[in-house]
């Protein structure tokens, strides 16, 4: 590992967390010659690009941050699709699914959420046999979305497909897609929020309150005083089972949907959610371990939060840092317990 030549000062900052709150936190910013223009995992590593175009692997060892220079990456791979989005984002999977990506652009819904008033009418899976499935909505609805998530939900060992849904009169909806030997379909699906353009954005997939089934969090409007909710696959429905409010993962009209993520942060064996407050500023670590919402941590930022949120172990001590970068400034996190 190199550290970085262009890093000119580096501060750590150690803030007792409140009595409400079971860690403290460990803060460690660096000044950099170029903004952060963008956050992400490229191959499983912490990484991010500066304006300057520049792309430097994120890393943590006793005397702070640590940033190595890596080539530009891979252009991302094209599915060959004849009805593509403009933005295509293909996913790559390592079990039943080889790939998953959006389709068939339409602007029958012209809410924008994410943009541009563009959305998918369709769904297709290259499957690790080689063979193509492909899922196409009524004209009542659009895939909300740009990436597909390929995760196993239930836990058995085969995945599905995490989507958001929205219905053109119905508002936004989560729906889990899966394979079956006619092809693809709708296993289940949130209720949807109820009326034309309200959205919803997913954090993640875990077993969230220890009970043994995994359950799917999202953010429902998190432009309207988000409210963080955990829904359980019962039959074929997703059903709301916690929630708490004052959450945004989410910033109006951008292409980033990746402001949140998941992580066991307290060593309890049970995964947390780490999502920014409603004005994305300050970042909060929480969980609902034994059905229970509790904050655990919050880190608090000078300005919003708009590049992704990533929890990783940057130092390889078994525990996640939380690496972010509010107002294109970096910032590494420890959280101690």
């Amino acid at each position: 590992m190199v550290r970085a030549v262009f890093v000119f000062a580096l501060s750590a900052v150690l803030s007792a967390a409140s009595t409400a709150e079971a860690m403290e936190v460990l803060e460690f910013g660096v000044e950099l010659p170029h903004r952060v223009a963008w956050v992400g995992r490229i191959e499983g590593a912490a990484v991010i690009r500066l304006a300057d175009g520049s792309h430097h692997t994120v890393g943590l060892d006793e005397q702070g941050v640590t940033l190595s220079p890596r080539p530009e990456p891979l252009p991302p791979a094209d599915s060959g699709d004849g009805a593509p989005m403009p933005d295509e984002v293909v996913v790559a999977g390592t079990r039943n699914i080889r790939a998953a990506w959006y389709r068939r652009p339409t602007e029958r819904y012209g809410h924008g959420v994410l943009g541009d008033a563009i959305e998918a009418g369709g769904l297709a899976l290259r499957l690790q046999g080689g063979s193509l499935e492909i899922l196409d909505l009524t004209t009542q609805a659009v895939f909300e979305d740009r990436a597909p998530r390929i995760v196993d939900i239930d836990g058995d060992g085969v995945d599905e497909i995490l989507a958001v849904k929205t219905y053109t009169k119905a508002g936004a909806a989560l729906a889990v897609i899966e394979t079956s030997d006619r092809g693809l379909r709708q296993a289940a699906e949130s209720e949807p929020i109820g009326q034309p353009y309200r959205w919803l954005n997913p954090v993640g997939v875990g077993d969230f309150d220890g009970d043994g089934r995994r359950e799917v969090a999202a953010v429902v409007t998190p432009h309207l005083g988000g409210t963080l909710t955990l829904y359980e696959w019962r039959g074929e429905r997703l059903a709301a089972e916690h929630a708490a409010p004052g959450f945004s993962n989410h910033e109006i009209g951008s292409r980033e949907q990746g402001l949140s993520d998941v992580a066991d942060m307290d060593g309890d064996g049970i995964p947390d959610l780490i999502v920014p407050d409603a004005a994305r500023r300050n970042l909060r670590v929480v969980t609902f371990a034994f059905g229970t919402f509790r904050q655990l941590a919050e880190v608090l930022n000078a300005e919003p939060i708009d590049l992704a949120v990533l929890a990783q172990d940057l130092d390889g001590d078994g525990r996640a840092e939380a690496v972010l970068a509010p107002g294109g400034r970096l910032k590494v996190v420890k959280f101690l317990p």
